[in-house]
């Protein structure tokens, strides 16, 4: 059977660029909605680098707030 090739690749982000995406997506005056448009990613995925920065997946303590 002949292997398959999706051709297709996944972006791969660093941690600094989803740590600072998340970081500009807590600030008062923009939505996530913004902020994914203005970085050419998912909403949805932007949504999940917040979940796991609230729970703590990036290193950070889960206490840790942003303002």
């Amino acid at each position: 059977m002949p292997a398959y090739k999706t051709g297709k690749k996944t972006a791969q982000y660093s941690l600094d660029f989803k740590l600072k995406a998340v970081e500009w997506s807590y600030e008062t005056h923009r939505t996530v909605k913004s902020v994914a448009e203005a970085l050419d990613i998912h909403p949805f995925m932007l949504s999940k680098w917040r979940k796991a920065y609230r729970d703590g997946e990036f290193g950070m303590v889960k206490s840790q707030k942003i303002k």
